[in-house]
């Protein structure tokens, strides 16, 4: 993922993206996406139209691929490019009056539900391209019945545990491989008088689904029950696990003292100095965020998976890729599929990802810039990596309502128990504002 803290307002419910806004924008579109055919071009090829979130659509590796094939093909696009913070209340509008575009930018999450996928778009399983996608992006793109429902276009990192490599050589520790090497390792860097673990529980709360990845991700029924609130997080021990894991490395101090109060503004000075050997984070932070000029720069970081108490080979969250969808009912549609196709290609994709910072999404993507912390440890991702599951799959599933819950348990004013009851009226709640079905 290239990580996005996703923050959609839908309904009255926030969530938060790991996305920031462009630069630049496209023209942007709130209500009317009529466009006038003879302005667009010559008139010469076909239009087709895309709609997407506006921000996603002014990255430069969209603007790039669709300039690109307008230029080719002499085909048009006209861009329907809806505010982030309306988008899906603009576009299931949209799609309840039958006003659905040719294409369709979208994540692989909850949220897409509530555009009738196997009714509006096609299954893309026989497109050549399908073997040219790597295991995760693969993965990321398919519903529960393993259908390919886009083409992942996006931008990608990997979230795992990033520890000081350096530090560790001082100290004379190692990665770990298991999950009782993990907690020894945290108290051995508390022992030595460091934080083991980097946790800004103030206002940061994406660490959390990091835990709950592997339980939803390893068995995708206790997903299908979840969303049709069959069962609850109550309900899973797995869950339980987590926090009660998460309780104990509170108390032993494996976060440091001021945990609580740390923020996002902290973690750069709290990893730049060694106060903390590690931190659950994405690889790409290490480039947009990461302060240089202390004691310890990107170089002296390393890659191992996270340890939460529910995976005890650990696991690594794969990116949320937007993904192009085709209209199976547009009267374009073979227009559709070239487009797609042409974003497909490699000697396109990589013009337009060319010193980009991702992970590969395709496999023969090379102008693309990957931290060497990635590549390094690239068996252990590959052999442990989950597609990101809790977060954009859990219905109802909220960053922020999930902190607080358990920072209540954190403080004292609730038991495990008591922050899963939290964690589970916050999603129940969540969910029946979205009308999902069984709530």
């Amino acid at each position: 993922m290239k990580k996005r803290l996703l923050t959609m307002l839908l309904a009255g419910i926030v969530v938060l993206t790991m996305f920031g806004c462009g630069s630049k924008s496209p023209t942007q579109q709130s209500g009317d996406d009529s466009a006038d055919d003879s302005a667009a071009g010559s008139g010469s090829g076909e239009t087709i139209t895309l709609m997407g979130n506006a921000a996603d659509l002014a990255k430069p590796y969209m603007t790039g691929i669709i300039e690109a094939y307008e230029k080719s093909s002499g085909n048009k696009l006209d861009i329907v490019a809806i505010e982030q913070a309306n988008f899906d209340t603009i576009a299931t509008s949209k799609f309840a009056t039958g006003d659905i575009p040719d294409v369709f930018m979208h994540f692989n999450n909850s949220s897409l539900s509530n555009y009738n996928v196997a009714d509006n778009f096609m299954y893309m399983n026989d497109q050549e391209w399908v073997s040219d996608l790597t295991e995760g992006s693969k993965a990321y793109s398919q519903d529960s019945e393993g259908n390919i429902l886009g083409l992942p276009y996006w931008e990608s990192s990997v979230s795992g545990c990033f520890y000081n490599k350096t530090l560790f050589d001082e100290l004379g520790l190692k990665p770990a491989t298991s999950q009782a090497e993990f907690d020894e390792l945290c108290q051995k860097l508390t022992d030595a008088g460091h934080t083991a673990i980097c946790w800004p529980a103030n206002g940061c709360n994406w660490m959390y689904q990091f835990g709950l990845d592997p339980v939803f991700a390893d068995k995708p029924e206790l997903l299908e029950q979840i969303n049709s609130n069959k069962i609850k997080y109550a309900d899973i021990p797995e869950v339980a696990d987590m926090l009660e894991w998460l309780g104990n490395a509170a108390e032993k101090g494996w976060f440091g003292p001021s945990y609580l109060t740390d923020g996002w503004d902290d973690m750069s000075t709290i990893m730049g100095t060694g106060e903390a050997g590690m931190i659950l984070i994405w690889d790409t932070w290490f480039y947009t965020d990461f302060d240089e000029g202390m004691d310890y720069t990107k170089e002296d970081f390393a890659l191992m998976p996270v340890f939460m108490n529910t995976a005890d080979k650990g696991t690594y969250e794969g990116g949320n890729l937007n993904m192009l969808m085709a209209n199976k009912n547009s009267d374009k549609l073979e227009t559709v599929l070239d487009f797609i196709n042409f974003c497909a290609t490699p000697e396109n994709y990589n013009n337009a990802f060319k010193d980009i910072a991702t992970v590969s999404v395709f496999n023969g993507q090379n102008t693309n810039i990957q931290s060497t912390m990635v590549t390094d440890a690239m068996d252990s991702v590959n052999e442990n990596q989950r597609t990101s599951t809790a977060e954009p799959k859990i219905i109802g599933y909220t960053q922020n309502e999930t902190g607080s819950a358990i920072t209540e348990m954190f403080i004292g004013n609730v038991d495990v128990k008591g922050a899963i009851d939290l964690m589970d009226e916050a999603r129940i709640a969540s969910a029946t504002a979205l009308g999902a079905e069984g709530f």
